[in-house]
């Protein structure tokens, strides 16, 4: 469990903006909700230079990194070696006294290293060990997810420790046990571990890794070319050596009359809260974010209140933050902020949007643009897939996601950004579309 009392341990702020006026028998209100973390800076001389780290200093952590090891990993042989030099490249991203272990996945789950259901301890020994018993790697046999996690779940669960991390990597699509599967073994990992996820090449099921990095409450990527491995996955560790509390929820309280439409992460990516809310005692409910360093995100909350006389006001929401913690308790992390309604008969002030509430209406819209119009171009509706590619862009362009329109460029021909008219690509690279699809919920924030 963290220890808040320690001067090095994160500090949280809440911030809310919102349009709080309503007309006349308005009813809906939405807020944006910024959550900072600041001051944890102990870790970064630990990311920085993680063997000259003191283990005691920071949270403890446990990390266990899932290699694919099934027959197309040979093909070609340049991916097995490039997941070889990646995951020895994120052992040496490890800071000292982290417990860590090594999973090889086919159509089963084989520990690595250390071996005998253990973790070993980050260390100039066992580092060198690691690293050793990976040069015997080697690709044969079928893929299924569900089996490297579960193993992965006994194996971070064996310590008691504050952070539990995972990284996996696939090449290929889940073909060897049921979709049914994967999605039960999801549901029981969750709230356990987090976890990232990345897609070698291009022979894998975007929706199945952004499924697993979405329901462990991590980030999904593509790395299309195993050249690039290494210097990813230095980046996934280095930023889970960052992490320095675990499992934070939003609670969010509201009035008798009220009900809770949505709650959305935004920013950095988008992600669908809602349903994985737990209750938290009367008229409240905790909405899982997982792990925190020294970041900043934000949250779309969407109330709906009862009406209300001219004049009239009403908190309609508070939201604080808490720490789940593994005997069903929870620790408040003492920050919070108020989401208000005031109705009022001022035209002007009611129909007025808020800037971020505008900001992240549209990142939400052109991420669900872009995935309606990939799955429309494999579906061979090329006319509506035409639509919704370009309504991103014209979304992508207004919002200045400068780094979504360079992807969506590579998809289709843009004509006029500003009016969404666009022509689709005759010949689109398999990696771009792909790219496209997996980092489509990747928003960029409003200035404040």
């Amino acid at each position: 469990m963290a220890d808040f009392s320690k001067p090095n341990m994160p500090r949280f702020s809440v911030d809310v903006y919102q349009n709080e006026y309503l007309p006349e028998g308005g009813r809906e209100v939405n807020a944006v909700v910024t959550v900072t973390a600041t001051g944890g800076g102990t870790l970064a001389s630990a990311v920085a230079a993680p063997h000259l780290y003191s283990p005691g200093a920071g949270p403890s952590a446990a990390v266990a990194v899932m290699v694919d090891c099934s027959g197309s990993m040979d093909y070609p042989p340049a991916k097995m070696r490039g997941a070889r030099d990646a995951t020895a490249a994120a052992i040496d991203t490890l800071r000292d006294g982290v417990h860590f272990a090594v999973i090889g996945g086919t159509h089963l789950a084989r520990e690595v290293y250390p071996g005998d259901g253990r973790l070993a301890v980050a260390g100039p020994t066992t580092r060198e060990q690691a690293k050793q018993a990976l040069r015997r790697l080697s690709a044969g046999g079928g893929t299924a997810i569900g089996t490297w996690l579960r193993l992965a779940d006994r194996l971070l669960s064996s310590v008691d420790v504050d952070i539990r991390h995972g990284i996996l990597l696939t090449d290929g699509r889940n073909e060897h046990e049921s979709p049914q599967d994967l999605r039960a073994t999801l549901d029981s990992c969750a709230g356990r571990f987090t976890c990232d996820a990345r897609g070698v090449g291009t022979d894998w099921e975007v929706k199945e890794v952004t499924s697993i990095a979405s329901a462990l409450l991590g980030g999904a990527d593509i790395v299309a070319d195993p050249a690039g491995l290494a210097a990813d996955f230095t980046g996934m560790m280095e930023t889970a050596m960052g992490k320095e509390v675990a499992d934070v929820a939003l609670r969010v309280w509201t009035p008798v009359g009220t009900a809770i439409r949505f709650v959305k992460q935004v920013a950095p990516a988008v992600e669908d809260l809602t349903g994985r809310r737990t209750e938290a005692g009367p008229r409240a409910g905790d909405y899982p974010t997982g792990s925190w360093g020294e970041e900043s995100r934000d949250y779309h909350l969407c109330v709906e209140v009862p009406v209300a006389g001219l004049g009239q006001e009403m908190l309609a929401a508070r939201v604080s933050l808490v720490v789940l913690q593994p005997d069903g308790g929870t620790q408040n992390l003492g920050a919070q902020g108020l989401v208000r309604a005031v109705w009022t008969d001022d035209l002007a002030a009611s129909t007025s949007i808020d800037p971020q509430v505008a900001h992240y209406t549209g990142q939400a819209e052109l991420a669900h643009a872009i995935q309606q119009g990939i799955d429309l171009r494999k579906a061979g509706d090329m006319d509506g897939a035409t639509a919704k590619l370009g309504r991103a862009v014209q979304l992508a362009s207004a919002s200045g996601n400068a780094d979504t329109a360079r992807l969506l460029s590579k998809v289709v021909d843009v004509v006029d950004a500003a009016t969404g008219t666009v022509r689709l690509k005759a010949k689109v690279a398999e990696a771009d579309e792909m790219t496209l699809e997996t980092r489509s919920t990747k928003t960029v924030r409003v200035k404040k």
